[in-house]
């Protein structure tokens, strides 16, 4: 496993040195016996509290009422559109701390997100019983934590790739920027002063001319082809 720096803590972070400072877990995860194994663990490390949120809207509702609660999620299994929207909602929770716990998170996924909230830990359900505990822990503890699996995803520079060249014009290199950025085409058709019309013409465009169907696609081009970089999303 891997722990992230933070200004706050060590870099390497004993488990048996880790102070439970998050009380109240918010277990958000549909599936019957994963709830069962990690209230279990919960138990074991000292977590006091268990709150299950089997929706979106439930869970911005016990953050809200529990704003320091740590997250337990199965982004795989539960009601998010996107890893945008996601990433919203942990934003809107500032005081929060999130383990993702899923069987299968893709490359692009994981480095997204990882590079977004450093309060966004990840572990997968085909982990070790230990390693899962130590994800608990770490996460309770507001210790940043990435199992083995993510740790390789971040070396692998398989996202960094050469894109194959696409005859975009530069106006489309725009909206591809400003799609990559989260906006929405009402959005970016007011900050550059265009119609509606003429935006989603462009992204229409965008989408034909690289073969793609989604939003994910289209920032994973960007990425790869220069016209993104995701630490613009912390300026």
């Amino acid at each position: 496993m891997v722990y992230w720096f933070s200004p706050q803590i060590p870099i390497f972070a004993p488990v048996h040195s880790i102070i439970i400072q998050m009380k109240t877990c918010i277990l958000a995860d549909n599936q019957f016996i994963t709830n069962r194994g990690i209230t279990a663990l919960c138990e074991e490390i000292g977590v006091e509290t268990i709150i299950p949120a089997k929706t979106m809207t439930e869970l911005q509702e016990k953050l809200n009422a529990f704003p320091q609660a740590f997250v337990v999620l199965d982004y795989t299994l539960f009601d998010f559109t996107s890893m945008q929207q996601m990433l919203n909602v942990k934003s809107a929770a500032k005081e929060s701390f999130w383990l993702l716990f899923s069987n299968e998170l893709s490359e692009h996924f994981l480095r997204y997100v990882l590079l977004s909230d450093p309060a966004l830990n990840i572990v997968m359900k085909n982990d070790t019983e230990e390693e899962i505990r130590q994800a608990l822990q770490h996460t309770a503890g507001r210790i940043p934590y990435a199992c083995e699996y993510a740790e390789q995803i971040i070396g692998n520079n398989c996202l960094a790739a050469y894109a194959p060249p696409v005859n975009l014009t530069a106006m489309e290199k725009i909206i591809l920027h400003e799609i990559a950025m989260g906006k929405t085409t009402k959005e970016i058709a007011y900050e550059k002063n265009l119609s509606f019309h003429t935006v989603n013409s462009h992204r229409k465009n965008i989408f034909r001319k690289l073969d793609i169907n989604n939003v994910h696609e289209a920032v994973k081009y960007a990425i790869r082809a220069g016209i993104f970089d995701v630490a613009e999303y912390y300026i």
